[in-house]
């Protein structure tokens, strides 16, 4: 279930700063983004994974987070991240 490299490159040139940045606010909310997005996708199939659904409560918990930090240091920026995310803003 992990993002394949092809994919997650494309992220990384689409939300990064520069095409070595990995580490940014940005692209990591927008990595556990897809990653949230496929495990949701896998247990509306498996609904009995409990394991899978252990670990998207993580990634969720992980993407929340990042998303009060980057809300709290660049308020322009997290905004235009949830609107190209399509993600809502309850933090």
């Amino acid at each position: 279930m992990a993002l394949d490299s092809a994919k997650k490159a494309e992220i990384i040139a689409k939300y990064g700063r520069n095409e070595n940045d990995t580490g940014s606010s940005e692209v990591q909310i927008a990595l556990l983004t897809t990653r949230i997005a496929e495990l949701t996708e896998h247990l509306k199939v498996f609904k009995k994974d409990h394991a899978s659904r252990l670990g998207l409560l993580k990634l969720v918990g992980q993407r929340r987070r990042l998303m009060k930090y980057f809300k709290r240091t660049n308020k322009d920026g997290y905004q235009a991240l949830v609107d190209s995310l399509g993600i809502r803003d309850n933090i």
